[in-house]
C-alpha cells in the first residue's frame, strides 16, 4: 500500500465524563474519495473538527504529510492548511461579501498575488462548479445548491491538495444534492485531489465513495469498500443500512400507542 496523505492513530476526545471518540486510527490515501458516514451523535463532526484544526482532541495523533498538526507550532499547522480546502455544511459563505469576494478571500488573505489575477482565478473556480457569471451576486440571491456550489469554489481558490466536505447535500432536495455529489466526482477526477466527506446520505455514499468509514459510538466499526459494506453481516452496519429504529424507539412508540389506544392520551 502507499504512505497515506492523512493519518489517524488512537485519538480520543473526551468533554467532562463523555467520551466522544474512543481510539480513533484511520488512514486516508492519495487520490481517493473516502467516506466518513455514521448517525447522529457518533462523532464524526468531531473527527472533522479535528482534522481541519479547529479543536484538539483529548489523546492521540493526526499526520497530515507527515505533520503533526496537533503538536505542530500555529505556523506549521496553518503551513498544512493552506493546502486543504473545506466545505462546511452550511456554506458558510459571507453575507456582506459578494460571491466572488467570498472565493477570492482565500487568495487575498494567503498569497500576493496582484487582484487581476485573483479576479481571473475567481472566473475560473466559479466556472468549475456551474457558477460563471455569478461573482458579482451576493448570497442571499442564490438558492441553497447555488450556495453550496459558490462555498466549493472558495474551498478550492487554493488549489488544495484535499478537500473536506461536511454533509455537503444536507437541506438541498434530492435533484441538487446529486448534482453535488457529481461535482464532487468531476473534482476528484479533474484535479487528483483526496477527498473526506462527512455524511449520513446514504444515496451520496454509494455514489462518491472509494471506502467507506463507518463510526459508531466514537469507534470506526466498519473499513472498506461499498461493496464490503453492503455484504456485511453485522448487526449494526444492517441496521444503519436498512434504517431500523432502536428496539427502544420501537418499545416507546408501542407503549404510546398503547396509551392512545386506551384514552389515556389523546
Amino acid at each position: 500500500m502507499p504512505e497515506p496523505i492523512i493519518k489517524i492513530r488512537d485519538l480520543h476526545t473526551s468533554y467532562g465524563e463523555l467520551k466522544v471518540l474512543k481510539g480513533i486510527t484511520l488512514d486516508v490515501y492519495a487520490d481517493e474519495t473516502l467516506v466518513i458516514l455514521g448517525r447522529s451523535g457518533c462523532g464524526k463532526s468531531t473527527l472533522l473538527r479535528h482534522l481541519i484544526g479547529l479543536q484538539k482532541p483529548t489523546k492521540g495523533e493526526i499526520y497530515i504529510k507527515d505533520v503533526d498538526i496537533v503538536r505542530a507550532s500555529e505556523d506549521g499547522r496553518e503551513e498544512v492548511m493552506k493546502k486543504i480546502g473545506m466545505l462546511f455544511q452550511g456554506a458558510a459563505l459571507f453575507n456582506s461579501m459578494s460571491v466572488g469576494e467570498n472565493v477570492a478571500l482565500p487568495l487575498v488573505e494567503h498569497t500576493p498575488l496582484e487582484s487581476s489575477t485573483i479576479s481571473i482565478m475567481t472566473r475560473m473556480k466559479l466556472d468549475l462548479v456551474g457558477l460563471a457569471g455569478f461573482e458579482n451576486f451576493m448570497p442571499s440571491q442564490l438558492s441553497g445548491g447555488m450556495k453550496k456550489r459558490a462555498a466549493m469554489a472558495r474551498a478550492l481558490a487554493m488549489d488544495p491538495d484535499i478537500l473536506f466536505c461536511d454533509e455537503p447535500s444536507a437541506g438541498l432536495d434530492p435533484i441538487v444534492a446529486v448534482g453535488i455529489d457529481h461535482l464532487i466526482l468531476k473534482l476528484k477526477k479533474a484535479f487528483k485531489m483526496t477527498i473526506v466527506v462527512v455524511t449520513h446520505e446514504l444515496a451520496s455514499v454509494f455514489l462518491i465513495a472509494d471506502r467507506i468509514a463507518l463510526l459508531h459510538e466514537g469507534e470506526v466499526i466498519f473499513l472498506g469498500t461499498k461493496e464490503e459494506m453492503k455484504n456485511s453481516k453485522d448487526p449494526r452496519i444492517c441496521q444503519f443500512l436498512e434504517r431500523r429504529p432502536d428496539e427502544e424507539i420501537i418499545d416507546r412508540d408501542k407503549h404510546l400507542s398503547a396509551l392512545v389506544g386506551e384514552g389515556y392520551i389523546s
